[in-house]
């Protein structure tokens, strides 16, 4: 489990300070797949990166199963899986190798890191580019590296910066069917995207932030209701307050 509480975060720019984050609140449940959904400038990959401990927080608090990200941020790395929004991968190793690398880094014992290497392999569909050099693999082939890479040490918990971003129509299905595996597991997962149809297919619930607050969550059941439309678009761009969402 996730628990955000009361997040901010002020930037210092030469044009004067600009706050991303503003309050933001909301708990992503174990076995659930919690979607994280604003325009571009929303402040969704500020809010996950205090998320992962990548950014400290100037206020506020995060908690991965119980456990302090500014003063236990080591237990709680141990207890995430992380795709953020740069994928980048070691283009002189082989997929393999990009995986194994961070297994050792999370001190995995060989042979449990051999056995988990195996399984997201294929649970990722990549028997036929795990052991070719990652420099010229397609977007979706080096996001499966990525997601295998996070995944290696088993985490708990899970989150994901537009894991389908630039990615074709079956790489996305079968990324989609991996993430509602994940879920079927009993883990936490976080799932940011811009694609309505996605959020709408995956997430038993939804965080709608615009403007760095929270301006809408609950399932998309719940959002379309509260805005008073069929369409999860429609829904969106009116809980926002605003047109910008269509190109989101």
């Amino acid at each position: 489990m996730i628990e955000v509480d009361d997040l901010h975060k002020t930037f210092r720019t030469r044009g004067g300070p600009v706050k991303a984050v503003d309050g933001v609140s909301f708990t992503a449940a174990d076995g659930e797949i919690t979607g994280l959904l604003g325009p571009n400038g929303a402040g969704k990959t500020t809010t996950l990166r205090m998320l992962y401990t990548l950014m400290a927080p100037d206020q506020g608090a995060v908690r991965v199963d119980g456990f302090d990200a500014r003063t236990q941020a080591d237990e709680v790395r141990r207890r995430l899986g992380v795709l953020p929004d740069a994928r980048g991968v070691y283009k002189r190793l082989t997929a393999r190798e990009n995986i194994a690398y961070f297994g050792r880094l999370h001190g995995m014992p060989a042979r449990e890191l051999d056995a988990r290497i195996e399984a997201l392999i294929a649970a990722l569909g990549m028997e036929d580019v795990a052991d070719r050099p990652t420099e010229g693999f397609s977007q979706g082939q080096r996001t499966k590296t990525a997601i295998a890479r996070a995944l290696v040490h088993d985490p708990r918990n899970v989150i994901l910066d537009e894991p389908t971003n630039g990615l074709d129509v079956m790489t996305t299905r079968a990324l989609r069917a991996f993430l509602q595996s994940l879920r079927a597991e009993g883990r936490c997962v976080i799932f940011s995207s811009h694609i309505m149809q996605e959020v709408a297919a995956l997430c038993d619930r939804i965080v709608v932030i615009a403007h760095g607050r929270v301006v809408a969550q609950g399932t998309p059941d719940e959002l379309r209701a509260q805005a008073g439309r069929d369409n999860l678009e429609d829904a969106f761009v009116h809980l926002i307050g605003s047109e910008e969402g269509l190109t989101a």
